[in-house]
């Protein structure tokens, strides 16, 4: 039996050490232990492996990923927060390392190599986050998979099919070289203070990544490709070295939008560019 299962209810350990979620920190709280749960389980089974949360605050999810059975790296900038995530390590003792910094200046790949992502994400740097994380040169990369919290909005974004509003360049950094599927909603209620907007939790596993494409092509090529939408290819891309001459090589009609093409389709277009 796990230590934490005993620890008093989060709301009581909010108000003790009063950690008001902060808005300049995009903090919004999850207190309910079950749904926090079926979020740690989401990765599979974690008994032993490393778990690698972002912004846990005062330590729902890291209960969660502690009784799960991880050992958890939990990276905070929020000093308030500190206090409280060392009660959880007092409870649970070596289970739990808190490295009190911003998490955009980690090296994870030191810090964490072969870790689980699991984190209820800070609104304000969860999108930056993704794409550092998805655009390392490295791969496979230093995660071994990715459980995250975003706006639903945002989450929409990361597993969209061609077609549709919400496919882009997030959904194409997402899923050429890993699958990205949406692993459940999270009604705004469930949050402290609730947000304006739902939530969803995107789970991601990296898989083997296309022969011959290097992520700088596939970040200039969508960026360009989507930066300018609603243009035509041939407009959105004529700015981009080698983009023109690929499209024509690969037979793609340059007269398309950006979001009729699929992740084939922008492999295909990189490989030819780096090929020249």
């Amino acid at each position: 039996m796990h230590l934490v299962s005993a620890l008093p209810p989060l709301r009581d350990v909010i108000a003790r050490h009063g950690l008001a979620a902060s808005k300049a920190l995009g903090q919004n709280f999850l207190l309910d232990e079950q749904l926090l749960d079926r979020i740690a389980r989401i990765p599979g089974d974690l008994t032993g492996e490393t778990a690698y949360e972002v912004g846990p605050g005062p330590g729902g999810l890291t209960r969660a990923l502690l009784r799960a059975g991880a050992n958890v790296v939990a990276v905070e900038r929020d000093r308030r927060c500190i206090p409280a995530l060392a009660e959880l390590d007092a409870w649970q003792p070596g289970q739990l390392r808190v490295i009190e910094d911003d998490a955009l200046k980690i090296d994870e790949a030191r810090e964490v190599p072969g870790a689980h992502v699991v984190a209820n994400l800070p609104y304000n740097v969860g999108t930056a986050l993704l794409v550092r994380w998805l655009a390392t040169t490295d791969w496979r990369p230093w995660w071994k998979s990715l459980t995250l919290m975003f706006q639903k909005e945002v989450a929409e974004r990361v597993v969209a099919r061609p077609d549709t509003s919400a496919y882009g360049r997030l959904a194409v950094l997402s899923q050429w070289r890993s699958s990205a599927r949406l692993a459940m909603n999270v009604h705004r209620s469930a949050f402290t203070p609730p947000p304006k907007v739902m939530s969803a939790v995107v789970h991601i596993e990296p898989g083997e990544a296309p022969a011959g494409v290097a992520i700088g092509t596939i970040e200039r090529l969508t960026a360009a490709a989507f930066g300018q939408r609603r243009k035509m290819l041939r407009q959105s891309l004529k700015a981009v070295p080698g983009a023109p001459a690929a499209m024509e090589a690969v037979g793609i009609d340059p007269t398309r939008r950006a979001e009729t093409l699929t992740i084939e389709d922008f492999v295909s277009l990189a490989r030819a560019m780096d090929a020249v």
